[in-house]
């Protein structure tokens, strides 16, 4: 790559759906740097770390160079709301098969009344090291290219704490949540959509759709992960788990861990997941009803047991004795799952040690660790230990 000059994206979301898009550019900071680099991934995409370390990549990273933000709708804790969008990310554009999009790079044209459109830190960094342990795990995921300190302060629960910016990478950013504003606009635009997702008919794309999302719940609940916000605007038709706002793992095969700080009613508690998702692919399914046969969307819907069934068993063979295990990931560990987890606590320490002193090293450690999860050597027996879940706890999306 010549590291004189930006890479060269293309454009394909914009250009397949441009009624979905608007054009943006990230916020002006006064001194962004770089603080964490996925320099595989950056490989593997033809990026060069060198140049991305650049102050020209730096930018390019804030979202500088423009980009565009992208309209959807979505169910939010059970209720529709007809026109969401990314208030604080910004889809750089595609290279290798895959999407760039920037969280926290500021506001857009479909940024809420008061919104800053900025990220904070912490959250930015649990994003970074969750997917990347998901990733480790085979569980499939967008993932997390870097993470830059903006230096800009935003103001948040705790008070003012650093802004921060992850580079996301995903093979698509379509979600239910799209197809739901498209269903709001034309049986055109929904039928774009579902070319746009690879699909052949309506009915190919939510067969596709339950089965990738029926999997990937089944690959969440074996390890403990409460995604904590399963709103249809984060259910990927890809099968990608999308948006580590307010995630956090249970300990525990307890049905009503609940960790997010904006689900006080538990709705998307650990135990509830199973059949969040059912309900989310019954929304999408409606959402397709003005291009395909109410009869053939009920005939998939239909499938749901027996689809979740055949992933159960198939993801928890030799796991009978887990729903009696005191410690769920002890047990994974025990039985060929990985050693080294983000635990709560650990992470939340690390992200605290970042925003309060701008010391990275707990991070670092923490972050060798789960992208290496099956190596006993990749961290300190003490990262492998239980730590409990008697203590409340809660997690922050950090807008």
């Amino acid at each position: 790559m010549n590291t004189s000059a930006r890479p060269t994206l293309s454009h394909a979301f914009a250009e397949a759906l441009p009624e979905l898009v608007r054009e943006a550019r990230g916020a002006d900071f006064p001194n962004p740097r770089l603080v964490v680099l996925n320099e595989p991934l950056a490989r593997e995409l033809g990026l060069d770390p060198d140049w991305l370390r650049t102050p020209d990549g730096t930018a390019w990273l804030t979202g500088a160079g423009g980009g565009h933000a992208i309209a959807y709708a979505g169910h939010q804790f059970g209720q529709f709301v007809p026109l969401l969008g990314d208030g604080r990310a910004l889809l750089l554009g595609d290279i290798a098969g895959r999407e760039i999009q920037l969280k926290g790079s500021g506001p857009t044209p479909f940024s809420r009344p008061g919104s800053d459109g900025m990220g904070a830190i912490g959250p930015m960094l649990r994003e970074y090291l969750v997917s990347e342990f998901m990733h480790a795990i085979g569980v499939p995921t967008t993932r997390s290219l870097a993470v830059l300190d903006t230096g800009a302060t935003v103001l948040r629960r705790q008070g003012a704490v650093p802004g921060g910016i992850v580079a996301r990478v995903a093979r698509s950013h379509l979600r239910v949540g799209t197809v739901q504003f498209a269903a709001t606009q034309s049986t055109e635009l929904v039928n774009k959509v579902v070319g746009a997702a690879g699909a052949d008919s309506p009915a190919q794309l939510l067969r596709d759709v339950l089965d990738r999302q029926l999997e990937l719940v089944v690959r969440w609940m074996r390890i403990g992960f409460v995604h904590g916000v399963m709103n249809t605007d984060n259910t990927a038709l890809s099968g990608e788990t999308i948006d580590y706002g307010p995630c956090a793992f249970t300990e525990r095969f307890t049905g009503s861990a609940s960790f997010s700080s904006v689900d006080t009613g538990g709705r998307y508690a650990f135990g509830n997941q199973p059949n969040i998702i059912a309900w989310n692919l019954a929304r999408l399914a409606e959402a397709l009803l003005g291009v395909m046969e109410r009869s053939e969307a009920e005939a998939v819907l239909g499938t749901i047991q027996q689809r979740w069934d055949h992933y159960w068993e198939r993801h928890f063979a030799g796991a009978e004795g887990i729903g009696e295990a005191a410690d769920i990931t002890t047990f994974n560990r025990e039985s060929g799952g990985p050693i080294f987890i983000p635990r709560n606590r650990m992470l939340d320490s690390a992200l605290t040690a970042v925003e309060r002193d701008g010391d990275y090293g707990p991070y670092t450690e923490l972050l060798t660790a789960v992208t290496d999860p099956f190596n006993p050597q990749a961290g300190p027996e003490w990262m492998a230990r239980p730590e409990g879940d008697e203590e409340p706890f809660a997690t922050y999306c950090g807008t």
